[in-house]
């Protein structure tokens, strides 16, 4: 947010200093012809007019915001991998020797009630899927871009002139949201042999030396089980909004130092980027944690209206400050039951910047 606010006041800074500098400066120049007339009279191509335009200035977006869902029996967990001995509550991994005759040193775990004295075994745990369903929203904020459009004009109607412009527009948007929903996690048991040995009493957390106590790497049996549990974390897009629109202008100069554009007219976005998730899924008093992201690029369609008060600096240089309201069908990033939907219905944009007349 303080970036906006820096952006903004400083093309105020800008708009200001310009301002106080020209206080005499003129209108762009007009078209020969009739400015009593009631038709619309074509602009000559050959006129010295300055018929064509090219803007560029920052712009601050609001109103945008997101939903996500899940939907899914099957999600995976990244983050315990049993297969190399990474559980949710220790570890039996390969130490130094190259864990010799079947035996490492390099092991732990968290809990005494995984160690079991009667029946000489100790209990590994992993999540390793969890099934869930349910959505939830988040609003955006305010988000800081790039605007430029370029335009030219066709026709002049008494003292206004009527074009068309193409315009083009940038912002990174980030929003997030964190939730609770509720999930069936599956989770396995892994059982090792202790036979021989004297377990340290837990918490333990053995080196990968070669020695100390010295355990089975491999697991005696396993088994799966269903239990209730819950997913908790942050889901959010990170993406690039990109957009386009191309309409009819309207331009008009109130005064010598004071001018205003209109526009109206078709426009359509893209949305390039991340669909991002950092989750703990909990079950049974044992916690997984699970983070990745899923890319995607989506297409809106939509329209725009848009309005620019111009100051006439110079000849060849305005400041303008301007409000675009451009709604457009959502935008989604999704896959593996995940998704990500960006709502682009009630885009709301405000620009400064500098506008050259040619």
């Amino acid at each position: 947010m303080k970036s906006v606010h820096l952006h903004v006041f400083s093309a105020w800074c800008l708009a200001g200093c310009f301002m106080g500098v020209a206080p005499a400066a003129s209108a762009q120049p007009e078209v020969d012809g009739k400015p009593d007339s009631s038709a619309f009279i074509r602009i000559p191509a050959d006129t010295d007019d300055w018929t064509r335009h090219f803007r560029i200035g920052a712009l601050v977006g609001m109103n945008i915001n997101a939903s996500f869902s899940r939907s899914g029996s099957a999600f995976g967990i990244s983050g315990n991998d049993p297969a190399n001995g990474i559980f949710d509550d220790g570890y039996v991994r390969t130490d130094q020797t190259g864990n010799a005759g079947g035996y490492t040193s390099y092991w732990g775990y968290d809990r005494a009630s995984q160690y079991s004295a009667a029946n000489n075994t100790l209990a590994m745990h992993a999540a390793t899927a969890f099934s869930a369903s349910g959505s939830a929203n988040a609003d955006g904020g305010a988000f800081p871009g790039f605007d430029m459009a370029y335009g030219d004009n066709l026709w002049y109607w008494k003292h206004a002139r009527v074009g068309w412009e193409l315009g083009f527009g940038l912002m990174p948007i980030n929003i997030s949201e964190n939730s609770s929903t509720p999930a069936t996690v599956t989770q396995t048991t892994f059982i090792f042999n202790t036979g021989g040995i004297i377990i340290p009493t837990a918490p333990y957390q053995g080196g990968p030396g070669g020695t100390g106590p010295l355990m089975t790497n491999s697991p005696a049996s396993s088994s799966s089980a269903s239990s209730t549990g819950n997913v908790t974390g942050t889901q959010s897009l990170d993406v690039m909004l990109y957009t386009v629109r191309l309409g009819p202008s309207f331009y008009w100069d109130i005064t010598d130092h004071i001018g205003v554009s209109l526009g109206a007219g078709p426009a359509v976005g893209i949305v390039s980027g991340n669909y991002k998730y950092d989750e703990t899924i909990t079950a049974g008093g044992l916690n997984a944690r699970n983070t990745g992201k899923i890319g995607g690029t989506d297409v809106a369609c939509g329209g725009y209206v848009n309005g620019a008060l111009m100051y006439h600096v110079q000849e060849d240089a305005d400041i303008y400050i301007g409000a675009q309201y451009m709604p457009m069908g959502d935008a989604a990033i999704n896959g593996g039951g995940r998704e990500g939907r960006l709502n682009l219905g009630g885009q709301l944009y405000f620009s400064v910047g500098i506008n050259w007349p040619f």
